[in-house]
């Protein structure tokens, strides 16, 4: 078999899988291969039109796939693949391309165009092999294309319709899934059956094996020669370099992907605002409890605006943060998605719903006067808030107890999807105790106690934060997660073997950073540690953006590199003992007193 001295050359190999395909997946893992699957978030919004034959599209569509994981992972991640693979599977008759149906009377269409004929399966596959860069910088590319001949049988209206009602049409191309009910449909296969349903692992194989032990160039100085088409396969292999397999269209495809980003920054603001208004709106949580509700019962039962509300939903459905169906009355009925279930509901274990209100409440206000900010070097809160104080915190601490309790849910939802990757970054069995300086609500304190079932941790924050607690208590275990009112900056810090700052240091100015470590230096003994979890930026201070963009706030603060913070903590007799990339909102450092 072809992939088995394939896999051997991949070993110890960053491979990922640019499609979210279950089915995919399963074809590829049956195989043996070992991969991780990051889904693309490229738009396959390419026009059709330009392509002269349907193999093309999927070729095309399958590149960009693979591409924008490629550069997206280095940034995003912290990570640079050495393969990713992309792949788009349509189906074609009389011409027409056919991706998947919208609804059901488009998955009717689809399926009532096959029946009684014979159509192709393309399935585009590129493979970015992300080490190997030519002299202009872009990546190597392989890329082929599978077909597959298929022929439906005379299908009845009855059969039709049973079918489009079993719901499996909707995620799949061509309206039908060979490999499950759809089979029921097809008279004849001629070709690659797995290609069918989604992936031409035969043709694959072949190109792994073209890639890795024949050409011989990956590891070498010398240039591999052109491949050639597979001898047997329908389909045709070809290697480019630069992203696009055609030259001629090159300038122009590269200016509609520039065009096409600059607008998705343009109009990032108003996607934040809609998921923000949504939120606030309760849309998500109705839609949970009344699922498939059209939009006048959402506007009737949010009391709200039918117009203003339909198009809400609507400007939520193209964010995919909700779905439709198109029932026989002919009316959208809208349902959350899963991204939605996930992070948006009041009751989900890593709702976010909290630290949205946040951005909603304080931070949109902060960078509405950016600015001001940016002339000035100043942040911006007298405009923004009325406020002389130049701290977020104190202010929320201080000031009513619904404003506390707000603030103190962002912190709690941030934590909630963070603090697990943190508290398992490393093995902390030699700490025994613990102290979460300033933390808030002791969600990370909780993470810590389930992931290490031999420590205990205390909590220190401010008093007026500790006597919300009971707000958040139902999540916290008692026996090994205390509170200790105080304050960092002037009481005496609880004894603990280990010290956690998670997203702390970032916020204060250099003397007070100083400061605040000369105390937890002073607190520990040598071989105590101390856990730090911040946005590690990039030695380059090119990314990743959600931490250079959050310094756009323009507090005393500031962000800094993995290799910064190591250089503080060196100044205060820390030394690093382990940096760990989470791969989440946050990463993580840990550190010894010596």
């Amino acid at each position: 078999m072809v992939l088995n001295p394939v896999i051997s050359k991949l070993a110890g190999k960053l491979v990922v899988l640019a499609s979210a395909s279950p089915r995919r997946l399963e074809i590829l893992r049956n195989a043996g291969l070992r991969f991780e699957v990051v889904p693309s978030w490229f738009k396959e919004t390419l026009d059709k039109r330009l392509f002269k034959a349907p193999h093309q599209y999927a070729v095309e569509t399958a590149k960009q796939k693979a591409l924008e994981v490629a550069r997206r992972m280095p940034c995003n991640h912290l990570k640079t693949p050495d393969i990713v693979i992309g792949a788009d599977t349509i189906v074609s008759v009389d011409g027409v391309i056919l991706e998947k149906p919208r609804d059901k009377q488009d998955a009717y269409r689809m399926l009532s165009s096959l029946s009684g004929k014979e159509h192709s399966v393309f399935t585009g596959v590129a493979v970015v092999l992300c080490h190997e860069k030519p002299n202009d910088g872009d990546y190597r590319i392989v890329e082929f294309y599978e077909e597959t001949k298929v022929k439906f049988a005379d299908l009845s209206e009855d059969m039709l319709w049973e079918y489009i009602d079993s719901g499996e049409p909707m995620d799949k191309a061509g309206g039908y899934g060979i490999q499950a009910l759809g089979g029921m449909l097809v008279e004849y296969v001629r070709g690659d059956f797995l290609n069918v349903v989604g992936f031409p692992l035969n043709h694959f194989c072949k190109q792994l094996d073209r890639i890795y032990n024949r050409q011989g160039s990956c590891d070498g100085d010398a240039a591999p020669s052109p491949p050639t088409p597979v001898d047997g396969s329908s389909g045709r292999a070809e290697e480019t370099g630069p992203a696009t397999a055609s030259r001629g269209c090159e300038d122009s495809d590269e200016a509609g992907k520039d065009l096409a980003k600059i607008i998705q920054l343009m109009d990032g603001f108003k996607a934040s605002k809609a998921l923000f208004t949504a939120c606030k709106l309760g849309v998500f949580d109705l839609l949970q409890r009344r699922p498939a509700s059209d939009a006048a019962q959402v506007a009737l039962q949010l009391e709200t605006s039918l117009k203003g509300t339909r198009r809400l939903l609507e400007a939520c459905l193209s964010l995919q943060l909700l779905k439709s169906t198109i029932p026989d009355c002919g009316t959208p009925a809208y349902e959350n998605t899963e991204l939605s279930k996930r992070f948006l509901l009041s009751d989900a274990p890593s709702s976010l719903l909290g630290y949205v209100a946040h951005c909603d409440d304080s931070v949109w206000p902060l960078f509405s006067h950016l600015e001001s900010a940016v002339r000035e070097g100043a942040h911006q809160h007298r405009r923004a808030f009325c406020s002389k104080s130049g701290d977020l915190f104190q202010d929320a601490a201080y000031s009513s107890r619904e404003a506390k309790l707000k603030f103190m849910k962002a912190m709690h939802s941030i934590a909630q999807v963070t603090g697990r990757a943190v508290a398992t970054a490393f093995d902390l069995s030699a700490f025994k105790s613990a102290c979460d300086l300033g933390g808030c609500t002791g969600t990370m304190a909780v993470e810590m106690a389930r992931a290490h079932p031999g420590m205990s941790v205390t909590v220190f924050d401010l008093a007026a934060v500790v006597e919300m607690i009971p707000h958040f208590q139902s999540s916290t275990p008692q026996d090994r997660v205390t509170f200790v009112a105080g304050d960092f900056f002037k009481d005496a810090l609880p004894k603990a073997d280990l010290y956690i700052l998670s997203r702390i240091l970032h916020d204060w100015s250099d003397e007070r950073v100083h400061f605040l470590l000369g105390r937890i230096a002073d607190a520990c003994t040598p071989g105590r540690g101390l856990l730090l979890s911040e946005i590690f930026l990039e030695r380059s201070r090119t990314g990743p953006s959600r931490g250079l963009l959050q310094a756009l706030s323009m507090g005393d603060g500031r962000q800094r590199s993995a290799d910064e913070y190591a250089l503080l903590l060196k100044s205060h007799a820390f030394v690093v003992s382990g940096i760990k990339q989470t791969g989440d909102l946050l990463d993580a450092m840990l550190c010894v007193k010596v």
